[in-house]
């Protein structure tokens, strides 16, 4: 099963993933790895990366999609992949399927996601950490026993900068604007799946394989 992975952020399709992983042995191929990996590795592609995100610009596509590609070609990428966090436009999904039919690993499905707003902004402004044993919290979903202390340790929570209310509020609607157009994108490709990412974690996996069939 070769799998695109569409959602918004806090959908919970990195969950998802790492369930497909642990059941299938499918690798996830995350450009974000990708990229850390060949810088520290001082390859040429992560030398062209470093040049770009050293001066603060964003890593051209080209650039992107050939790590994309080298990884694709090692073995235990032939019988599948998970493919995480790229593209995130339909600029970079048509470079990406070009490339795809180059090397003969063309995509079988792109699985979206998909958690009303309501939920997705519970899910992330909710979210607390603990600062001493970095426990985590979720005061809608799984609230500490006492308000703002660690179940665990008794350390005080805190809400990170990147949980913030406007800082999430901007994150969906950059994915709204880039990234939800993809969903377009793939169903006219007639390749585009759809779950619904809210309910208990294993409920939703059994959709999913259900949905992609595989068992």
């Amino acid at each position: 099963m070769r799998l695109v992975l569409l959602g918004a952020p806090g959908a919970g399709k990195g969950t998802q993933a790492k369930k497909l992983i642990e059941k299938y042995g499918m690798p996830q191929i995350s450009t974000g790895d990708l990229l850390r990996a060949a810088v520290g590795a001082g390859t040429e592609l992560g030398k062209e990366a470093k040049t770009y995100m050293d001066s603060g610009n964003l890593v051209p596509d080209s650039v992107v999609l050939g790590m994309v590609e080298e990884r694709l070609r090692q073995d235990d990428c032939k019988n599948g992949y998970i493919l995480d966090g790229f593209p995130r436009n339909t600029a970079q999904a048509e470079a990406l399927d070009e490339m795809l039919d180059k090397v003969g690993m063309s995509l079988d499905a792109a699985l979206s996601v998909d958690v009303p707003l309501e939920d997705l902004m519970k899910r992330l402004t909710g979210r607390r950490t603990c600062k001493d044993c970095g426990q985590m919290y979720n005061i809608y979903f799984s609230a500490p026993a006492t308000e703002g202390k660690c179940d665990k340790c008794g350390g005080e929570l805190y809400q990170r900068d990147d949980d913030q209310e406007e800082t999430i509020q901007k994150r969906l609607e950059v994915y709204t604007e880039q990234t939800a157009p993809l969903i377009d994108y793939y169903s006219g490709k007639g390749i585009l799946k759809s779950v619904s990412g809210t309910g208990n974690i294993d409920e939703i996996f059994a959709n999913v394989t259900a949905t992609l069939g595989i068992s």
